[in-house]
């Protein structure tokens, strides 16, 4: 399912390529930006945020990442560097770039999320509501149904993966640059600070917490796309890709 993220990712910004005249060329090396970026960011990010005591003292382990241990708030400080390498590389202003990719990464969430929904891991506290899951792959289930919060976040980002995709066309492929990444900063990491209140902690040291890992990590994010939406929404005049201002 994590590669089914970045095939189809690949293929809506093919679109996206094809719609403004770039070259598949320069979206390949993109992609190869991305998915190194991602995947080692991710990677990290589960190694310093939620285990770094048994990983430092195992560090050989930190490359074993078929052992599983992947992070979504590491991922996304990886994107962001590799993007912004990209950028470097390319002349592309970096909001561009951003504004673009994280289409395909809120539709990369839902796909991530099914992927913990088959491995039964990363799911919510017991419920008595009708849809609750009993998680038999986990072998340390208590065979009591529980919110399947798998589904809560992917559907939630596959919304989100359309709105922003009709926000990118609904603006003709010019939208405000920016906006769609501030606003994308905003719903996914809210969606993920509110659905992490029904959600069992990850790793031992949340317990008693009263916002768990994940939420103290989301926060920053919100912060930060709220900043920019209201910069961006202000009445400053649209720059467009020619530098004429609208």
């Amino acid at each position: 399912m994590f590669a089914s993220a970045f095939v189809f990712g690949y293929l809506v910004l093919t679109r996206v390529f094809k719609y403004e005249k770039l070259p598949i060329k320069m979206l390949d090396q993109l992609a190869t930006y991305t998915v190194i970026a991602t995947v080692i960011g991710a990677r990290l990010g589960h190694v310093l945020f939620y285990e770094p005591a048994y990983y430092l003292s195992h560090p050989i382990e930190i490359l074993k990442i078929w052992n599983g241990g992947l992070a979504s708030h590491g991922a996304a400080v990886g994107i962001l560097v590799g993007l912004w390498l990209f950028s470097k590389s390319t002349k592309k202003p970096y909001y561009w770039t951003l504004d673009r990719v994280v289409i395909v990464v809120a539709l990369g969430g839902f796909f991530i999320r099914m992927g913990n929904l088959m491995n039964s891991e990363i799911y919510g506290d017991v419920t008595n509501l009708p849809w609750g899951f009993v998680f038999l792959r986990d072998s340390n289930s208590d065979m009591l149904p529980h919110h399947p919060t798998q589904i809560y976040e992917g559907l939630s980002y596959l919304v989100i993966f359309f709105l922003l995709l009709w926000i990118y066309w609904k603006n003709k492929g010019n939208p405000k640059p920016g906006f769609i990444f501030g606003l994308f900063l905003i719903l996914l990491f809210g969606v993920r600070l509110l659905i992490e209140f029904v959600k069992e902690p990850q790793v031992a040291f949340e317990n008693g917490m009263p916002l768990n890992m994940g939420q103290l990590l989301s926060i920053p994010f919100i912060i930060a796309g709220l900043v920019i939406v209201l910069k961006k929404n202000n009445n400053s005049p649209l720059i467009t890709q020619s530098g004429k201002k609208k």
